[in-house]
């Protein structure tokens, strides 16, 4: 048993069920009303445990915040897939459940996902974000994070735009 709150760490296949169930819970709770109810479900259904097995055997880099031994969120991280930005790293998602978002967990698993990126030599960070998530976007600012860019998503056939938020590495 550990005396920590607070634990970040790689998930493991033991962890696919706690990830589909704050998959489901932080996408609902963001996306509704923003995303087409039909849309969202689908997304939502799509992302079960079998989904998130094959993410960990495919090499997806997930690392999940538990607090008191109950997990709390996840951020999936890697190479940034943005092309000619001089930025190498990506969150590719960051969510909590609705009970632990506003508490510092989110800022703590950025942070340690960031490390982590650093480690591996992979300079500046990059998000991606739905832009009508303005809790999201808050969020982001709040680390510091730059708007540089927009982009455009499409889900259901609704277009949708996200704002690019960095933060600059610096090459030694």
């Amino acid at each position: 048993m550990s005396t920590d709150l607070i634990d970040l760490r790689a998930a493991r296949p033991a962890d696919c069920e706690a990830l589909a169930g704050i998959h489901s819970e932080a996408w609902l709770g963001a996306y509704r009303g923003v995303l087409h109810g039909v849309d969202l479900q689908k997304m939502v259904t799509r992302r079960g445990t079998g989904w998130w097995r094959g993410a960990l055997e495919r090499g997806v880099e997930i690392k999940i915040v538990s607090v008191a031994d109950v997990p709390a969120g996840y951020a999936t991280f890697g190479r940034c897939r943005l092309r000619d930005t001089g930025i190498e790293g990506e969150i590719y998602e960051l969510y909590l459940k609705p009970e632990y978002q506003g508490l510092g967990f989110g800022k703590a698993l950025f942070g340690s996902v960031r490390k982590t990126l650093a480690s591996r030599n992979l300079h500046g960070l990059a998000v991606q974000v739905l832009s009508e998530n303005e809790p999201a976007r808050s969020f982001y600012r709040a680390l510091g994070g730059t708007l540089t860019a927009k982009s455009w998503y499409r889900m259901g056939g609704r277009r949708m735009e996200l704002s690019i938020y960095s933060w600059p590495g610096r090459k030694t």
